[in-house]
């Protein structure tokens, strides 16, 4: 996968399948410490150790409908030929957390990709998960999450046309105050 974006669809998409209904993300761009971290964090039904210990593995996967599972190994190596490094915590019966942090600098990270489509994705194609996003650029900050929005839609179902065209201007916007207005 060529941008983080995708890798983050892929994690998310693993949260899911582990019967996560609450999903966050969190990502870190410090330029002081030339540091990127991307942080997904859910309440699935977690992975035993030797599952734990065995994930990152590109042969090994618990899906029945194909023998690989590249999407974990893919983003270790993004990130150690970034300078970093992936970490996996995970309980059974808690949910895992899937840490992953780039040298922000460096020449092999790969761009960020579109986070505002990654994220208008899942929350529409998910409706009944909820997501908590949270992105930090250099010092600002920038939240979306869905418990508060359908909290304020009383019933107006998350994935409805005018909810998600607000959402889709909404990220947009939020993204681009992030980096002082500029759409990455």
């Amino acid at each position: 996968m060529r941008e983080l974006s995708l890798h983050l669809l892929d994690i998310v998409q693993n949260s899911i399948a582990a019967a996560a209904d609450l999903i966050e993300i969190e990502i870190m761009e410090d330029f002081k410490s030339d540091r990127l971290s991307i942080k997904v964090t859910d309440n699935g039904r977690g992975m035993s150790r030797s599952v734990l210990q065995s994930v990152i593995d590109p042969f090994f996967t618990t899906r029945k409908t194909r023998s690989v599972g590249l999407g974990l190994s893919l983003f270790a190596q993004s990130a150690q030929r970034s300078g970093g490094d992936l970490v996996i915590r995970s309980k059974e019966g808690v949910g895992t957390e899937v840490e992953a942090v780039f040298q922000y600098s460096h020449i092999d990270r790969p761009p960020m990709g579109d986070l505002q489509g990654t994220l208008l994705t899942l929350i529409v194609l998910n409706p009944t998960i909820d997501l908590v996003y949270r992105h930090n650029y250099d010092g600002r900050d920038f939240v979306i999450d869905t418990r508060e929005i359908k909290r304020e839609l009383d019933g107006i179902p998350i994935n409805q046309g005018q909810v998600v065209s607000w959402m889709q201007d909404f990220i947009q916007e939020g993204l681009a105050q992030l980096r002082g207005g500029r759409v990455e």
